[in-house]
Order: C-alpha cells, then structure tokens, then sequence
C-alpha cells in the first residue's frame, strides 16, 4: 500500500522501480492530494520523458507521399492540393523532418516575398504545408509537435476587388450575343454570383426548374440558388450531362481586354461573381442572405461588401455637428453608373 494515514497526515510511499530503485515519501494534508502525487510520480517515472523521442530524418517528401495515401488525395482540388506541398519541398531543398521548424518556414517565406510573391500566396503555401503536419499527428504517422504551431504567418494583404457597372455589364452581354455558351456562362455568374468553376461545371442534373443546385462548390458544400424563368428556359439542355463543352477562361480576358476593362490581376473572370454581390447589395440586398446565396463560409468574407449598401453609415450624414448647425438637404441616391471602390 503506498498511501496510508500517519497521523493527521497521508503518507505517499512508493518505489516504482521496485525494492532497489528510487524511493519517494511525501506527506500530504488531503488524501486526494496525496493519490495525485502518486499518479504523477508513476506516470513521469514510467514515460521516461528525460530521454526524449528519437530524431524523425524522414525527408518531407517521404511525409508527403504519406500524407497523400491517408488523406491528400481524398481533397476536392487534389492535384492542385499536392503540386502547392511538392512545391515547398522543392524549394525548401526537401529537408529531413528534424530540420523542418518555424525559423525555417519563416526564412522561406521572407524568401519568396522578396522574389515578389504576395504575402496572401505565401499564406495559403503555410497552410497547405500546414496540413500535411496536422493530418499525419491525427493519423498517428508523426508523434513529434507540430513544426509549424509556433510560426507567425505574414500579415494578409486586403485584395482590390472591383466591379462591372451596368453599363459595361450590357456592353460584354451585347459582345457574346453570338457566343451562345459563354454568354450563357456569364448570365449564370451574374444572376447567382457563382464562382466560375462551380458554373463552367454544371450538369442538366444541377437544373430544377428555376433553380440551380451547385455541387463543385469551394467549400463542399452544395448550395441552391433561384434563377429567373427566362434563364432557366435559355439554359435548359435538350438532353443529358455538361450544360458545357469547355472552359472559355482565357477567351473571356481577351474579350475583357477588348472591351476596355481596367479589371486588377488575377479577376478576369471572378469580377462577374464580384459585379453580382455589389449590385445586389446596392439595391438593398441582406448581408446575411448574401452569404448563404454566395456560399461564403464566415459572415466576414461577405462584410466586404457591406459598405456598398444605400445607407451604410449614412448617420455619419445626419448626426454630425456641422450637419446640425446647417441642416442642408443630402442626396444619397444610389448611382449604379458609379464605382465604388471595393
């Protein structure tokens, strides 16, 4: 028995490693103080936590591999997922685990944005190698701490976002009356607001009457969005699979190009998902039944637009001072010839 009563006291005695091992005595007021010391003493004895773990050499590209076999192929974008990964190991000169640690990443990351590389890029890069860490300590297949956990990712970088006014919107809608399916295309991104691969990728199956039911979305969430019965009867298909034949991506830029849009890099065709959030939001749209419709997975991607709104902070017009001594008649009526910088 290592715990018993002496006195008004309880006495821990105990020699985990047997009759000639180290001896532990302890006197205690409570009894339940005195039943933790000896789990304690038990549990840090037996862990032999003094002689540490084993020096993981694996390189990273051996976790990789594993990584992709438990859960990296299983990813919606999972091609895309690996190159990211591979790409940090190449350019890391694909190191042996033991040497992977924040001071390393960080190094790196400074590296690339001294090449020009956005801070945001590099961001999503961490996270993706970030992963691969995460994954493999649930799985069992990496017992060290995660290298990454202590590491301060870059500052994000706020994107310029812009949009289509309503003119230039019926100019591109006037340019592809001739081009039935990409016009189709961007009638759909500009009544749903839907991210161009969830479009170019929909089914006849995805159609119920005045209703689009997006399954390819960004988070893997399905999400349905009404349409209009003009749309739905112009984009219904005489028969089964792809509403598509191709990815007219690359033609599109061209035609933005064309028409004159001083669109900023990287939105040549997100501009469409874009131009439909702000419209929506500048006659009078919900917030809230924006996120659902663009399927954004916290409120806060969605707030980007909330300046937008017809009376975002109009009270800073009517409640401040000068206003008060004046009282001069405002006009705060919604142009949507207008840009407003996003």
């Amino acid at each position: 028995m290592s715990i018993k009563k002496d006195g008004e006291k309880w006495l821990v005695d105990l020699r985990p490693s047997g009759r000639n091992g180290k001896r532990f005595r302890r006197k205690f007021d409570k009894k339940a103080e005195a039943l933790a010391y000896e789990k304690h003493i038990l549990s840090t004895h037996h862990n032999k936590e003094w002689l540490g773990l084993p020096v993981d050499k694996r390189r990273l590209s051996e976790l990789i591999d594993i990584w992709w076999i438990k859960s990296g192929q299983l990813k919606r974008t999972a091609t895309n997922y690996r190159k990211k990964v591979e790409l940090i190991c190449r350019e890391l000169g694909d190191p042996t685990v033991n040497n992977i640690d924040a001071a390393l990443i960080s190094n790196w990351q400074l590296e690339r944005m001294a090449r020009g590389h956005k801070a945001n890029t590099v961001r999503r890069l961490t996270s993706c190698l970030s992963n691969v860490f995460s994954v493999l300590i649930e799985t069992g297949d990496f017992t060290g701490a995660h290298p990454l956990k202590d590491l301060k990712q870059p500052a994000p970088e706020k994107s310029e976002m812009t949009y289509l006014t309503l003119k230039q919107t019926q100019d591109l809608l006037d340019y592809l009356k001739n081009d039935w399916e990409l016009l189709k295309i961007v009638e759909i991104s500009l009544a749903t607001g839907s991210r161009w691969r969830e479009t170019i990728t929909l089914k006849s199956s995805n159609l119920s009457p005045y209703r689009i039911r997006f399954t390819n979305t960004k988070t893997g969430k399905p999400r349905t969005v009404p349409i209009s019965k003009q749309l739905y009867d112009d984009i219904y298909p005489e028969s089964g699979g792809n509403l598509f034949s191709e990815d007219p991506q690359v033609r599109l830029g061209k035609i933005f190009t064309k028409l004159g849009f001083d669109l900023p890099k990287g939105q040549k065709v997100h501009v469409l998902r874009h131009t439909f959030a702000s419209h929506f939001v500048m006659n009078g749209g919900d917030i809230l039944t924006l996120k659902e419709i663009l399927g954004h997975a916290s409120i806060n991607q969605t707030m980007t637009y909330a300046h937008l709104a017809p009376d975002h902070l109009i009270d800073a017009v009517k409640l401040n001072p000068l206003n008060k001594l004046r009282d001069p008649q405002n006009d705060h009526t919604y142009d949507p010839e207008r840009p407003i910088a996003i």
